[in-house]
């Protein structure tokens, strides 16, 4: 059990219990704060209240966080497209529709769960039972070539990698909007959306955030793009590439034009993955090719 004691202060005064506790404790959601006060978990001035309680100044609010229940996640038989594979990485082409990792609301059906299986049990466990090689991820509607490392020398050196910013990581997309310009850099620092805590948005207290972008091809209305990442936050394309008016194609979160072709998702595509092997020392590049519906839409509109 964690427990966690906050005091409200006069800026907040009149906010509801729920949204100010959403706000404070990034890591709990909506759903999940007023759950814990409908079990008496948290409680104000000692007190029992209700999710539309509206806080007064130096309220002391109590909240006990219980201890997360330990899943076991399952190997399972899910076909894999692999690229490449030796006794330390394996580099997978994941499909659209596919979560990286289990997470509340995916527990099976994930890349884990068929790497799981594939590998036994020989993968890095640095990242727990939950993430079990996983050094990156993409999103769950972005296909393309990921890394997994099956001990924890590989890891450890594919995660100083990443955080040295030297693996190189370029993707291939469909913006809304025709450019003026050939290429260009994007820089600026992304956290989360503070009207909307399942986004991500330009900030200035974010996180460094640099994409650098090259037009492929100009299309009808649209361009055929290629970014290479320096820094890997959470929707750092989608957000960067929204931020200058050209949001990913099918993109539902951070686009709000009318999804005309019926995508699921953003149309985004990783294409290529280059790094120092942790047991060779020698750079390997690895890269997969765009998926049927991504080569459809060029033809579509050019």
């Amino acid at each position: 059990m964690r427990s966690i004691v906050l005091e409200v202060d006069s800026e907040d005064e009149g906010t509801r219990i729920d949204k100010f506790l959403t706000d404070e404790l990034e890591d709990l959601s909506r759903s999940y704060v007023q759950k814990l006060i409908k079990e008496e978990q948290i409680l104000v001035n000692e007190r029992i209240v209700k999710a539309n309680y509206r806080l007064n100044t130096n309220d002391q609010i109590h909240v006990n966080i219980p201890d997360p229940k330990v899943l076991e996640i399952l190997p399972e038989n899910i076909p894999l497209d692999i690229v490449y594979e030796d006794d330390d990485i394996i580099i997978v082409n994941k499909p659209k529709g596919m979560v990286v990792h289990p997470a509340a609301g995916h527990y099976s059906g994930t890349l884990v769960n068929a790497l799981l299986y594939h590998c036994k049990n020989h993968l890095s466990g640095i990242n727990g039972i939950m993430r079990p090689g996983i050094v990156h991820r993409i999103d769950m509607d972005t296909t393309g070539i990921l890394v997994a490392c099956k001990n924890d020398k590989a890891h450890n050196s594919l995660a100083s990698q990443l955080g040295a910013h030297t693996i190189t990581r370029k993707y291939e997309a469909i913006c809304h909007n025709r450019f003026n310009v050939e290429s260009g850099t994007i820089d600026a620092p992304i956290g989360r959306n503070p009207s909307d805590r399942k986004k991500m948005a330009i900030v200035p207290n974010g996180r460094p955030a640099v994409t650098h972008y090259q037009v492929l091809e100009n299309l009808q209305g649209y361009a055929h793009i290629e970014c290479q990442l320096e820094t890997g936050r959470t929707h750092q394309i989608r957000v960067h590439m929204a931020s200058i008016k050209h949001p990913l194609l099918g993109d539902e979160v951070y686009c709000n034009a009318r999804n005309t072709y019926h995508l699921q998702g953003q149309t985004l595509h990783a294409k290529v993955l280059g790094f120092v092997h942790p047991s060779t020392r020698q750079y390997v590049e690895f890269s997969a090719p765009l998926p049927a519906y991504f080569e459809d839409l060029l033809k579509k509109l050019k």
